[in-house]
């Protein structure tokens, strides 16, 4: 380490500043002693104002390795906002997080950050990046400014996406009771081995795409795309859905709205499990500069090829409110509520949640940690079963997303989750114990 470290300072930063024409300034220097940082990062901004940018770029690398805190900072920040003028946006971003990994307090470096996810298209990132900033204090002054650039806060991207790939070890994976027979009003009905809970080791593809084209000044029309699937060994417990929802975008003031309608499919086991229409609205609305609220409504028509009797509407609503507590900690709570129709009422139910996530960041990686409740009730007991479906579901969950490890815009990611369903009906019972490790995107 030492070596490589007197290496770069005795002979290649040395050959740089030949380079970039800083001949008189080697003259300067005493024989045998090497540019100190605090010159080359000198070297480096008037290679920048030069116009030398890659002659830049190559210093500012170069002391991103140094041993001391404030120049690799430096270094960092100043080849940050030249990649940002070159709109090479994702690696800016990598920059700026290695920095507030170790900064975290540092506003400016933040409210860079905030205007290059906007650029990128990551406006909800951008948005949360400019209430950590306001979290950790600014000046009345900077303040200011913030207010307006939160206020102009535009999507700015014409398209994009994200992914995600995992393996998942899964101790249910289809969330299956236990129980080898289950109580009906005829006799005790014993369960083949595929209605009882499974494990296995499955594989998670998930992704999204957008794009949005501009009608006017605060108006775009936004279309997205979603899909998911879980594969395993044995095809019949393969889960794969996709939707997509088309509608405008407004602006109006600070606020963000946009109703949509869309289509969406899903199949298990290989036949068409169900197939939706769909209409919702979702509202942004800040609360001023650490918090904001998004609301939730949608209305879906559903249909269910392998049991007709589920056939009917779904109705739901949700409320999250997400609050900036410090530079590296945050957290958000959910209340939601839906009521599903069927043409047996049996099938038709009406449940309540409440959802708690926090996150903090730990320098290189981001941990989380949720925990969510829901309570289901049926309008009637299923034919077959002695009891109304009464169900009480718990589900807590961590996990920790490795930033400076990201490679090609993915983050290595591990997460772990238990969930315990308790029911009156014995088939709905059940607990589960998944983890997921794999790659998301790191933005």
């Amino acid at each position: 380490m030492w070596r490589a470290r007197l290496l770069i300072r005795h002979l290649i930063l040395p050959i740089l500043a030949l380079i970039l024409g800083e001949a008189a300034a080697r003259s300067a220097t005493p024989p045998g002693e090497a540019l100190s940082p605090a010159d080359l990062l000198m070297l480096g901004e008037r290679a920048r104002s030069g116009g030398r940018t890659n002659d830049a770029e190559l210093i500012y690398r170069a002391l991103i390795s140094d041993h001391d805190p404030e120049i690799r900072a430096e270094a960092r920040f100043r080849l940050g906002m030249i990649l940002a003028e070159q709109r090479r946006y994702r690696d800016a971003a990598s920059l700026f997080r290695a920095l507030l990994d170790e900064k975290p307090t540092a506003s400016r470096v933040r409210l860079e950050l905030a205007w290059v996810l906007a650029q990128m298209g990551e406006e909800e990132l951008a948005r949360r990046q400019l209430r950590q900033a306001q979290a950790a204090g600014l000046p009345p002054d900077v303040a200011i400014v913030v207010g307006r650039f939160s206020n102009a806060l535009r999507s700015m991207r014409p398209f994009g996406g994200s992914a995600e790939i995992a393996l998942i070890p899964d101790s249910n994976i289809n969330r299956a009771t236990r129980a080898a027979t289950l109580d009906t009003v005829i006799a005790p009905l014993t369960l083949d081995k595929d209605a009882r809970a499974r494990s296995g080791l499955g594989l998670k593809i998930g992704g999204e795409a957008y794009g949005r084209l501009p009608l006017a000044q605060d108006t775009a029309l936004l279309v997205r795309g979603f899909g998911s699937g879980l594969f395993y060994g044995r095809g019949r417990f393969n889960d794969v859905s996709g939707s997509i929802l088309i509608g405008p975008e407004l602006r109006l003031g600070d606020d963000r709205v946009r109703p949509a309608g869309g289509l969406g499919w899903r199949s298990y086991g290989g036949l068409t499990y169900a197939r939706t229409s769909s209409a919702a609205f979702n509202w942004l609305h800040p609360i001023g500069h650490r918090s904001q609220i998004i609301t939730d409504l949608s209305a879906t028509r559903a249909t269910y090829p392998q049991n007709r009797l589920q056939d009917g509407s779904s109705y739901d609503a949700s409320a999250s409110i997400e609050h900036g507590f410090r530079p590296r900690i945050g957290g958000s709570f959910t209340l939601s509520a839906n009521r599903q129709t069927a043409r047996d009422p049996g099938y038709a139910t009406a449940s309540v949640a409440g959802g708690l996530l926090l996150w903090h960041d730990l320098g290189p990686a981001t941990l989380y940690v949720s925990a969510t409740y829901r309570h289901l009730g049926s309008d009637a007991r299923l034919f077959l079963y002695p009891k109304t479906r009464t169900d009480n579901f718990v589900r807590v969950g961590s996990g920790i997303s490795w930033r400076r490890l990201s490679l090609l815009g993915l983050a290595p990611i591990l997460r772990i989750a238990y969930e315990r369903n308790q029911s009156t009906v014995g088939i709905y019972d059940y607990r589960r114990v998944a983890v997921d490790v794999g790659v998301v995107s790191a933005f």
